[in-house]
């Protein structure tokens, strides 16, 4: 079962070092990574997002090639290849998967100064050695959808 933790971290690069962590942790099988983002305010205090998942392009690049196919069955494949992708794209971004773009905001706007928080959502099979190779960014827990017990075992585990 996928877990949802957020962590603040101290700046947009150190959010960005743990989006790294997370994705090298999940081509060495430590946790299975289904979505990742984090949040920052820019130099203007406007909460910015940076997901690494894009439905808009996925959706882009499905849309063209079921628009490229019912496009050679009505012998013009250049429109269908243009109007698959373009539908694609608009349901792409309209598709809202993984993490909550909602939830992502709101803690993005309550962000202090200079801080950044780290979304994940992932199925973690060994906690320590996760805990390990974040543990030097010195995060916070913000939320988890861990239970009482375990939320408090992490939050705990990464203060020591």
């Amino acid at each position: 079962m996928s877990q949802l933790i957020v962590l603040g971290v101290a700046d947009r690069e150190t959010a960005e070092r743990a989006l790294d962590i997370a994705a090298d942790l999940n081509k060495q099988q430590l946790l299975r990574l289904e979505d990742a983002a984090y949040a920052y305010k820019d130099d203007k205090g406007r909460p910015r997002i940076q997901q690494t998942v894009s439905t808009t392009g996925m959706g882009a690049a499905g849309g063209a090639l079921w628009g490229t196919l019912i496009g050679l069955i009505f012998l013009n494949p250049l429109l269908g290849l243009a109007v698959g992708a373009a539908t694609g794209a608009v349901a792409g971004k309209l598709t809202d998967i993984g993490i909550d773009d909602d939830m992502i905001k709101q803690i993005g706007t309550h962000l202090e100064d200079g801080r950044a928080a780290v979304f994940l959502l992932a199925d973690i099979t060994t906690a320590d050695r996760v805990i390990d190779a974040v543990k030097p960014l010195r995060p916070t827990v913000i939320q988890t959808n861990l239970s009482k017990d375990d939320e408090h075992e992490l939050v705990e585990a990464l203060r020591a």
